[in-house]
């Protein structure tokens, strides 16, 4: 068993795209815990959304071993993190259970947005950092630049930075000795009352749950009952070990450990992320502090396609929640597609992401609805009350009605700045700051309602930039709006999962573009269809889907005109029977048009 003073805790933390999961392949590489046949590009993204996309979605930890100059064997642990804003709850559970930061510097690209929030987030749990300059291979590479950054905009000392390519391999023994001189051993007492902190866990189809944890205090090994803090269930240990890539069992695992619990845990939600595992022989007193309470941003539905799905969606649900500390959901259900979920994001490729699991992971048809905010009404009875979901609007008993705003800070070159400050003006954005960092980035600060942000704002953003510009924010609080609902109402029938609320100077282009939207999916029939969007009882928006006209004059040849009016006004009676009783069938293809009509603009 490797002493505590011989043991490392560190995660590595970056902006999007400065190469993470690069510098995690080349470690794990250095350690040669897995052959070369084995190795392959972002060995530790491990899901095929995350290879595709190119993306971390999970954090995943690794232990490997390492000889240091002074000859000793140390036992280096290490979590690879997600860079995307919306995952940012993931890398705040891997900074808790290390105690050093390797913080990554793209050397083209220099200090963005994320950069600054991840050293905040690593500084607020008193880690060691160390900056990482990365990608010091490319021509374009500008080492002393970034060194200026890392001294001016981070306050970190740029002499400490160590120079590394993640792709060629340079650097990487110099960073592996600095991981052991400059981040502290973990503290803890092996000796002491088991404390062990959970900070990740996912299913298997076999074992169960198979719990994530960080050793704080004293030991687990086989054969232990171990107890839950926050519900006392109980459970024998069946095998613990650490990560090397695969499950390595080592029977044991003791204070300044990261690893892994499994204890035929069957019912999933007895296990909960933050939470503090014991052993029943010596009991901790008291739980560790665990994570803070993630806040959901962005709400949406999710229903079955097929209603029959409702109960395999639940449990698919279920255990990617334990996979996903941040999904936050509870059951909804709608007149025209049944039961479901409202579920709470934290941001919409979040959202999207989740859309892929359960459809790739648990092979879950669903759909879901408009994606909304939360808003924050007062009522005429001067009642404070909370609303995501349009269908629980409480039309006319408004007095008024708040929107979340967010602190946006975007860095870019100043070369985008006007397409950039345009942009922001749009999407009902306020100045508060703006500074130059150097002669060519330029840090803008806006508070923008967060609404305005969900749909495109990303997309053009880095369109706008070339790329270049990087965006991060916080959620402030609430501040006063005019909020109004749309109703889109098919021959006069409101369709509930189609509603939106939106601010009231966006209401008339959103329930146009519905509109025009249905129109072009939903078939013709024997009858005129009006799809109207409406606010209340005032119609704003109007598409009509024209009829299917059947010649009932091909065979009436000759004769009087009243044999041909008597026809025609035969038609028409059925037709106007046929619209009082006659439904108009929604496909499943209308309700994504509407979903996706923003992604196409």
């Amino acid at each position: 068993m490797t002493e505590l003073k011989y043991k490392r805790n560190f995660c590595i933390v970056a902006h999007i795209d400065h190469g993470k999961s690069t510098l995690a392949d080349r470690l794990i590489e250095k350690a040669r815990i897995i052959d070369d046949r084995q190795m392959m590009n972002q060995i530790l993204d491990s899901m095929d959304i995350e290879r595709e996309r190119g993306i971390t979605i999970k954090s995943q930890a690794v232990t490997i071993p390492y000889k240091a100059k002074d000859g000793h064997e140390y036992e280096l642990n290490f979590v690879d993190t997600p860079g995307h804003v919306d995952f940012s709850y993931e890398v705040s559970r891997a900074i808790a259970s290390c105690e050093g930061a390797l913080l990554l510097i793209d050397a083209t690209q220099g200090v963005e947005s994320q950069t600054v929030s991840n050293m905040y987030m690593a500084l607020e749990h008193d880690l060691t950092i160390v900056p990482v300059i990365n990608k010091i291979d490319l021509a374009s590479a500008d080492v002393e630049s970034v060194k200026h950054q890392i001294d001016h905009d981070l306050g970190l000392d740029p002499d400490e930075a160590q120079l590394v390519s993640a792709k060629t391999g340079v650097g990487i023994d110099d960073l592996m000795e600095a991981v052991v001189t400059k981040f502290p051993p973990p503290g803890g007492d092996p000796d002491g009352k088991t404390q062990a902190l959970i900070f990740d866990c996912h299913y298997d189809d076999y074992r169960g749950v198979v719990v994530h944890v960080r050793m704080m205090d004293g030991r687990i090994k086989t054969g232990d009952t171990i107890r839950m803090m926050h519900n006392n269930s109980e459970y024998k240990v069946e095998q613990a070990g650490i990560f090397k890539i695969k499950y390595e069992e080592t029977g044991e695992l003791v204070a300044g450990d990261v690893g892994y619990v499994i204890a035929g845990i069957k019912t999933v939600s007895d296990v909960r992320v933050g939470d503090t595992i014991t052993t029943t022989a010596a009991p901790a007193d008291a739980p560790l502090p665990g994570f803070k309470e993630v806040k959901p941003v962005v709400y949406s539905s999710i229903y079955p396609m097929d209603s029959n799905d409702y109960e395999e969606l639940k449990a698919s649900m279920e255990r990617l929640k334990l996979n996903d500390a941040s999904l936050v959901y509870e059951k909804d259900n709608s007149l025209a597609l049944g039961n479901g979920f409202r579920c709470g994001f934290l941001g919409l490729l979040h959202l999207e992401i989740i859309q892929e699991r359960l459809e790739r992971d648990y092979d879950q048809a669903v759909l879901f609805t408009a994606p909304s905010v939360r808003y924050k009404l007062v009522l005429t009875d001067g009642t404070e009350t909370y609303i995501d979901n349009p269908s629980e609007y409480p039309s006319g008993r408004i007095r008024e009605a708040e929107e979340p705003y967010i602190r946006a800070s975007v860095i870019t070159p100043a070369e985008f700045l006007g397409a950039i400050i345009a942009l922001c003006t749009e999407k009902r954005g306020a100045q508060t700051n703006m500074q130059y960092l150097d002669e060519k980035r330029v840090e803008l600060t806006y508070e923008m309602p967060l609404a305005e942000v969900l749909f495109d704002f990303y997309d053009r953003l880095k369109s706008y930039s070339r790329g270049y510009a990087s965006f991060d924010y916080d959620v402030i609080g609430y501040r006063p709006t005019e909020l109004v609902k749309i109703d889109i109402l098919l021959n006069g029938k409101p369709v509930d999962a189609l509603s939106q609320l939106t601010f009231k100077d966006n209401a008339s282009r959103r329930a146009h573009e519905v509109c025009a939207r249905l129109k072009d999916e939903i078939s013709r029939q024997q009858f005129k269809i009006a799809i109207q969007g409406a606010i209340g009882s005032q119609i704003i928006a109007r598409e009509t889907v024209n009829p299917v006209r059947k010649d009932v004059l091909a065979k009436c040849y000759g004769g009087d005109i009243t044999r041909k009016r008597k026809l025609l006004e035969k038609q028409k009676e059925g037709k106007k029977r046929m619209k009082m009783i006659g439904n108009v069938e929604l496909p499943q293809s209308a309700f994504l048009a509407v979903l996706r009509e923003k992604e196409d603009n």
